[in-house]
């Protein structure tokens, strides 16, 4: 058994390494094309300069990586063991499958670790350092005074969350006003607007399309056009603080409490009837709700992500045993077809994690549970010979 445990360990070491560097290098591509290569074209940077910023992106590969090499591994591996009558010897020596792959598991379960690693902490710190790069090759005043994708939190009275910046041009668009710095007053939501800078004023004006102004006291309006003016000063700290996406399992966990923290109920309801405050209770745990879930999202996403390799590996074993060929092509489009119905729930969850009635932090766990739970019974099948 050690023989074997040896043989097919060093097959799957062998597949993993290869696919791991194809598809690393196929996900280093398109980063390099969209935002290297154009700085590179133009003389604004080094090749050194290039070298670097392409080595940050590969931790940020690996995050993707990892999973699906190990699923092609094992489809490609275990589909020649079984082309190749090598698992029909095995069964008629006595040997099972159980007994046969528990090297195979237990090696997932070690880059379940590994992906938690470059999950939580190495592949977006990488992120983080690389887009820093290409925010000082490049930067934009509206980027700089209002990034997008994170909370702005260093204007006082105000939390700003602004989903996409296209030099000026405003989406999704959620600000928060506050009393004393955590009392939850105003909620204001646009689907558009603008920036302007009014450099003679100091003065950073924004223009809210069709916003909607919801009040503490649950009342609500609806607004063709909406003007708001904040000092210009400089947000250096939220500038160069990451992304949500990009944010380290520990920073989303102190990004969580200091929003929690900011976000406090007003204690001044006495004079409300306790219908009223019901309803003020309502409104504001919808707006905290509305406010917290894509941080939660991200935690969810992250640790989720991290068990996609035991997945992949009890489903790909038994799967590359049924199609039963050798061929590497037909092994890597199956691994294709399970990826993009794996990730199309992390997408799903991923469009929705602005709208908390529909738990999207929950949905990122299902296609983990859905791989498992299928590979398991297949796999019990597969060691019967069914």
């Amino acid at each position: 058994m050690k023989t074997l445990h040896a043989y097919l360990t060093r097959q799957i070491l062998g597949s993993l390494v290869m696919t791991v560097l194809v598809f690393t290098f196929v996900l280093l591509v398109g980063n390099v094309l969209k935002d290297i290569l154009p700085l590179l074209m133009s003389g604004q940077v080094s090749f050194g300069a290039v070298a670097t910023a392409v080595g940050l992106l590969v931790p940020f590969a690996w995050v993707f990586a990892l999973p699906m090499g190990m699923l092609t591994a094992t489809l490609l591996v275990f589909g020649r063991f079984s082309a190749d009558q090598e698992l029909t010897a095995l069964r008629a020596s006595g040997i099972s499958l159980l007994s046969l792959i528990s090297p195979i598991l237990l090696l997932s379960l070690f880059l379940c670790g590994v992906s938690a690693l470059v999950n939580l902490d190495l592949g977006p710190r990488c992120r983080v350092a690389f887009t820093t790069m290409r925010f000082n090759f490049g930067s934009k005043l509206s980027a700089a005074l209002l990034p997008e994708g994170r909370f702005i939190t260093d204007r006082p009275g105000f939390i700003f969350y602004i989903g996409k910046n296209r030099e000026g041009s405003l989406e999704d668009i959620m600000i928060l006003m506050l009393e004393s710095e955590t009392n939850l007053q105003r909620t204001i939501l646009a689907p558009r607007g603008k920036m302007a800078v009014d450099t003679p004023n100091k003065v950073l004006r924004l223009t809210l399309q069709d916003p909607k102004i919801i009040e503490m006291d649950g009342t609500a309006a609806v607004s063709q056009e909406s003007l708001i003016d904040l000092p210009l000063e400089p947000t250096q700290k939220d500038a160069l603080k990451p992304k949500i996406d990009d944010m380290t399992f520990n920073q989303l966990w102190d990004e969580l409490s200091d929003l929690e923290r900011r976000i406090r109920l007003p204690m001044s309801l006495k004079h409300l009837s306790p219908e009223q405050v019901r309803e003020r209770k309502r409104q504001w745990q919808q707006q905290r709700d509305d406010l917290i879930t894509p941080i939660v999202f991200q935690i969810h996403r992250q640790v989720a992500f991290s068990f996609a390799c035991f997945g992949f590996t009890l489903l790909g074993i038994p799967l590359g045993i049924r199609v039963h060929r050798r061929e590497t092509n037909v092994g890597i489009a199956l691994a294709l077809v399970l990826v993009a119905i794996y990730y199309s729930f992390i997408l799903l969850g991923q469009a929705l994690q602005h709208r908390p009635e529909f738990f999207p932090f929950l949905i990122v766990w299902v296609p983990n549970f859905l791989f498992q739970a299928v590979g398991a019974v297949l796999l019990w099948r597969a060691n019967r010979g069914v």
